[in-house]
């Protein structure tokens, strides 16, 4: 029998950063969820229990950190950035979903938050 399929997945991780259009989002900041889905193989590591043969959420946690220091004005961006950054450095995902939640935005509604999530299929895994 064979694993068909594996996620590796950090949901909500908080960060306070200085993301958006207005000025004072850029001054003070707001807070953001950040949520990563990561499809790849991981029948070895079922069998051997090694971090060595998965992806390690702690390294994903570290690359999320980093991006989200820098400023942008879209979360879509900042999103994009993330993604690119985890496929570049973890060539061995399949799929990746990444979710950023700008909290209680200020757009005048009572709102837990917003936000966008993208989704990538790594095509050159096929080859």
């Amino acid at each position: 029998m064979r694993l068909t399929q594996g996620k590796i997945f950090i949901k909500d991780m908080r960060f306070h950063a200085r993301h958006g259009v207005l000025p004072q989002e850029t001054l003070t900041g707001g807070d953001f969820l950040v949520s990563v889905e990561a499809g790849c193989g991981l029948q070895r590591a079922t069998e051997t229990d090694d971090v060595a043969d998965t992806l390690n959420y702690a390294d994903i946690h570290r690359m999320v950190k980093e991006e989200m220091v820098v400023p942008s004005k879209l979360i879509e961006h900042v999103a994009g950035r993330i993604g690119r950054r985890i496929l570049s450095e973890m060539p061995q995902i399949e799929e990746l979903t990444v979710s950023v939640t700008k909290e209680n935005p200020p757009m005048g509604a009572d709102s837990r938050g917003a936000g966008v999530q993208l989704h990538w299929r790594n095509d050159e895994k096929d080859n």
